[in-house]
């Protein structure tokens, strides 16, 4: 059956479109987070509202951008705002419900590096894109989900190597009072982790058929508690994978 041969993408696609059930405004990113909320727009979300940072708001392309300022995001839009709009207005003004992010690193409480690996800011062993919109999508939403493709311990770490975008706790110590509720689930190949907001620490809530509680802690750098109600996640339907491959990503932009 088609589910038994689930790509990493497409299972993290189906896995990040399911949380967003019930969501009526998603802040997307290219990749992952775009593949997820338009797959969720014809499943668990039908009324998603999908918001780029390129200004695109009630995004209804053709077929799938390649990037943010990709053309066939402006057309069948329900607007298109100047950025100090989207940042000053949407985002600042609490209307987006989940933001989706990516980052090299992250530790238990949410926060995110995407700057740099190694400690020698100068010299570091990579240097990253950096924040981007970032730290306004973690200070500003409700909630903030992540997706990472690779769940092991440099990528989990117990410490950042630099902290691009601090979440509500880290804000909170250093007196700025964040809006949202930062990271409230972390998508990755292995399972789900999973906090409520401020005071809590990252949790493994499920894992994926196949994976024990001990692979996920054996690739984690802190020591990773566990969820009263640990679950299994459902493995991708052959309906959600169909919808994906045939009207999602056709031309396979992401899908590859």
């Amino acid at each position: 059956m088609a589910a038994e041969t689930v790509t990493s993408s497409e299972l993290l696609s189906v896995v990040a479109s399911r949380e967003l059930a019930g969501r009526h405004a998603v802040f997307a990113g290219i990749g992952l987070p775009t593949l997820a909320a338009s797959l969720a727009h014809l499943t668990v979300a039908p009324d998603l509202e999908i918001v780029y940072e390129s200004g695109v708001c009630g995004a209804h392309p053709s077929h799938l951008p390649e990037t943010i300022a990709d053309a066939v995001l402006i057309t069948g839009a329900e607007a298109v705002i100047p950025m100090p709009t989207l940042f000053g207005s949407v985002l600042q003004g609490g209307h987006i419900d989940v933001g989706f992010l990516g980052a090299a690193q992250i530790d238990k409480w949410g926060n995110l590096n995407s700057s740099v690996i190694g400690d020698d800011w100068h010299r570091p062993k990579t240097r990253l894109p950096g924040s981007g919109g970032a730290n306004e999508v973690m200070a500003n939403s409700a909630e903030v989900f992540v997706v990472m493709r690779r769940h092991d311990l440099r990528s989990f770490t117990e410490e950042l190597d630099f902290c691009t975008s601090p979440g509500p706790d880290r804000a909170l110590a250093d007196g700025i009072r964040p809006l949202g509720a930062g990271v409230t689930r972390v998508i990755t190949e292995l399972g789900i982790l999973a906090r409520e907001g401020v005071g809590e620490e990252l949790k493994l809530a499920a894992l994926h058929p196949g994976v024990t509680v001990e692979d996920v802690k054996a690739n984690t750098g802190w020591e990773l508690r566990t969820s009263g109600d640990l679950s299994v996640i459902e493995r991708p339907s052959d309906a959600e994978l169909a919808l994906l491959r045939e009207d999602v990503d056709p031309e396979r932009v992401y899908l590859r």
